[in-house]
Order: C-alpha cells, then structure tokens, then sequence
C-alpha cells in the first residue's frame, strides 16, 4: 500500500503507456455521465459488464497456465475450468440481479426475474454507447493478458487455482462498495458530484492496481537478471 502512494514508483508506473490507456478507460465514463446522461445505475451495469469479462480472462488464463503443466493440467483444468464458470458465473448472476433490482427502484418498474441472457441484454441498454465502452475495457484486458501474461510470461510462475480464486476479491472488496455508493446515490437524487465520486473511486482502484502491475514487472526484471 506505502508503495502505492510513493511519487517515484507512480512516476515509473505511468512511463509505460499502458498504464495511460488503463488510466483513461477507467476515466472513460465521466464523458458518458456529462455528455451522454449516464446515471449510477448506467455505471453499476458497467462495472458489473466488466466483471463478467475479468471471468473471461481468468478462464483464459487458467487455461494457458494449465497447458504449461502438460497432459496432468489440462486433465486438472478440465474439471476446475467448468466448476469456476458455474461458481463464478452464479457468483455473477446473483450480483446481477441485486443490480437489476436496484434499476427497478430507480426507475419505479417491476420487471420479472432475469435470466443471465436478459441480464446482459438490460446492462447493454441502460446507457447510451455502453458497447463502446465494453469494447475498450476488453481492448485494456486483451493487451494486458497477452503482453502480461503471455508474452511476459506470468503464466509460467502463476497456477490454476491462484487464477481461479484472483477475481472474487476484486468482487467483493470494491464492487460492492460502488453497489453500496450507488443505491445512496439514487436515495440523494444522483448527485452528480456523488455520480463522479464513483468514478473516481473506481479509477482509484485502477491506479492501486497499475501500480501493482509495476512492481511485479519490476520483480520479474530483478529475477532475470
């Protein structure tokens, strides 16, 4: 955490371009709120959209790190890979609907109980551009996996069940804090001032974690040499 707020690892974190692009995708959203009329409802289903595509990319790592292991953690993948997607994916659906709920009481409806399909179809539509935005965040993650993961090669030090178990913290520890935000935000009116204070929150959280993306490039570097 000390390392986060240390001006010298920032100022060598955001050399590297990437750290830019992470930067303004997480940013991205203010022009929806000032431009577009996006409300924190819009935001919430954004943040969620993006926790189904971090299940994506968690599969697909696990997946390449388990073809490291040969035959033995292909065979184990074949039986984790399908329990994480169930698990993760109900984890998900559950979310979903509480976010779903939390757009009814917004905007006083009483939709019927939503199927995963109707979920996504809702997140799509509750802002104008969303899949663009969707777009750029699976652009950052598409990057960072394979410049990271791949071509860096963090698969050959990571594991199927550490992949597996990375993206339900981030869940927890941050999105339901943005939910919680949310729902004062709906009971204020949505401020616009609490609107952007989500935002920021969540480009917080970015920084932490490209910060964190650069010190574990830093370790590896060390370890090469």
């Amino acid at each position: 955490m000390l390392s986060f707020l240390d001006p010298n690892t920032l100022a060598r974190t955001y050399r590297d371009p990437i750290a830019w692009l992470i930067l303004a995708v997480d940013l991205f959203p203010i022009i929806a709120v000032l431009t577009m009329g996006w409300g924190a409802v819009a935001l919430v289903f954004l943040y969620w959209l993006e926790n189904l595509i971090i299940g994506a990319v968690t599969l697909a790592k696990m997946t390449a790190t388990s073809m490291r292991d040969g035959p033995g953690g292909l065979i184990r993948m074949a039986f984790l890979g399908p329990f994480f997607f169930v698990h993760y994916g109900m984890f998900c659906f559950v979310h979903g609907v509480f976010v779903s709920m939390f757009a009814s009481l917004s905007s006083d409806t009483t939709p019927g109980f939503p199927t995963p399909f109707s979920l996504i179809d809702q997140a799509l539509a509750s802002g104008p551009n969303m899949t663009a935005f969707i777009l750029a965040i699976i652009l950052v993650q598409v990057i960072l996996f394979l410049q990271d993961y791949i071509w860096g090669g963090e698969y050959r030090e990571s594991s199927v069940d550490k992949e597996m178990m990375a993206p339900y913290g981030r869940i927890i520890v941050l999105h339901f804090g943005i939910f919680a935000g949310a729902f004062a935000m709906v009971a204020l009116g949505e401020p616009m001032l609490g609107i952007l204070a989500l935002i920021l929150l969540r480009a917080l959280w970015g920084v932490f974690l490209t910060v964190r993306r650069r010190l574990r490039l830093d370790d590896a570097l060390q370890t090469k040499s």
